[in-house]
């Protein structure tokens, strides 16, 4: 992903030594932009009463595109100065900072900072900004982690607006959980979901030409480990409909794609597409869900923004005491899996020969979430919890022997009966380590409900 882009603002009052404002507001600077931040920044500003550096300040911040605007209090000031600057740029997301004063020759020096900020953070709120709170602390490291991560939260929210998730079909079975309301969608979150027909990849699947078919299967068949050899025209079936999604991926720009996959690509095209997701994500490291899943996609792109990582879709298969089994018919990402990437070339039920990822996948800390709406309002369900390689099992239906599917059992932070209460879908977005406080920024950016 690109860089962060911050605005930044200093602020000091005018009785205060001007070296001593552009010292810390110096300072923090050099901090973030060691912390990855790529800063538009302004010299400090104070409560002139002509409010020269009000104007300069605005006029020097509204040239620069940025993701959030950080508001650093390095000295008392009266709040009508911050609040005239931050009110140019209210439809962004803030970091109000208050810095911490030093020590010097055995005592303690302080601008008063924290009393610009308390000052400040009451009237921000109910003035209706989007913004997060920080302060230093005496003596201890400046709070560029959690700067940071918010930043990162507001970079994600930037990129959702606009973004393109592309649908392969509509609403595969029939299925309730996966459908979205598009003008609720832009508003509230911001991508635009485009619907295309599979009849289009057909034409585009008969126009290729056979040469690049037989090269990518070829690189296919020896990236991969199958467990046994995979029939005549099997990986060439994925390879087709891979390229031909290629293109329209590459076409429209889509960040995101699903595929109508049962009551489309199984059941008119004769194969299970697990091995076009697969393909997806290692040549074009775009976010896939299967079943037409469009709140799966957009969760997977509110994960990938705030995480970086690819944001893998599973789906529960049982309840625990303690927790639950997750996994998936069809396919993980290579990013999560834990080894060689492993194919077995099987059937499931009346469908056709197609290529089941049956991968060991990682284990440890995760997170999973889930996006949901209700009559225009948006929400999302965050839960932590530890994952472990699960015991044995099986599901019904494959054609014997049954493959070991990609899962975990995931011991949750929270009570199952709690949980099983809240849970929104089949599908929930997993990520490694504890990226919570990091959805609930975004959460908190983006007005969305937490669960």
């Amino acid at each position: 992903m690109r860089k962060i882009r911050a605005g930044f603002v200093g602020f000091g009052e005018v009785n205060t030594p001007r070296e001593i404002i552009e010292r810390k507001c110096g300072e923090s600077r050099r901090l973030l932009e060691e912390a990855g931040l790529e800063l538009s920044a302004t010299a400090p500003v104070r409560d002139d009463p002509a409010g020269a550096e009000v104007a300069r300040a605005c006029a020097e911040l509204a040239r620069a595109d940025f993701d959030v605007l950080i508001l650093c209090v390095a000295g008392w000031i009266p709040s009508h100065a911050v609040i005239a600057v931050a009110d140019a740029f209210r439809h962004k997301p803030m970091v109000l900072w208050g810095l911490a004063g030093w020590s010097e020759g055995g005592r303690f020096i302080t601008t008063a900072g924290q009393a610009g900020t308390t000052a400040l953070r009451k009237p921000m709120k109910d003035l209706g900004y989007t913004f997060k709170y920080v302060v230093s602390l005496r003596s201890e490291p400046e709070p560029v982690p959690a700067i940071l991560r918010y930043a990162e939260a507001a970079r994600a929210a930037a990129l959702l607006r606009g973004a393109r998730i592309g649908m392969m079909g509509y609403r595969d079975m029939n299925l309730y959980g996966t459908l979205h309301d598009g003008v609720s969608l832009r508003a509230a979150i911001g991508p635009e979901v485009e619907v295309f027909e599979m009849l289009e990849m057909d034409q585009a699947v008969a126009a290729l030409k056979p040469a690049d078919v037989k090269a990518l299967a070829a690189d296919t068949l020896k990236r991969w480990t199958f467990v046994k050899a995979p029939k005549a025209g099997t990986i060439e079936n994925s390879v087709r409909l891979y390229l031909a999604l290629k293109a329209k991926v590459r076409e429209r720009g889509y960040q995101a794609i699903s595929l109508k996959d049962v009551d489309g690509v199984k059941k008119l095209m004769g194969f299970a597409p697990a091995g076009v997701f697969m393909l997806l994500h290692e040549h074009d490291d775009i976010c896939t869900v299967p079943e037409n899943d469009v709140l799966g996609a957009v969760t997977q792109l509110m994960v990938r923004g705030t995480t970086g990582q690819a944001a893998a879709y599973m789906e529960f298969y049982d309840f625990l005491r303690n927790g639950v089994l997750m996994g998936v018919p069809d396919y993980v990402p290579s990013e999560i899996v834990d080894g060689p990437v492993t194919v077995m070339p099987t059937a499931f039920g009346e469908f056709g020969e197609g290529l089941l990822n049956v991968s060991a996948v990682k284990t440890g800390r995760v997170t999973i979430a889930r996006l949901t709406h209700t009559g225009g309002r948006y929400a999302m369900h965050i839960v932590g919890g530890q994952a472990a390689s699960p015991s044995e099992w099986e599901e019904a239906g494959w054609t014997p022997p049954a493959p070991h599917l990609p899962s975990l059992e995931i011991a949750l932070d929270e009570p199952i009966a709690d949980f099983a209460q809240k849970v929104l879908s089949q599908h929930y977005i997993l990520s490694y380590g504890d990226n919570r406080e990091a959805l609930r920024d975004l959460c908190g950016i983006l007005k969305v409900e937490l669960l």
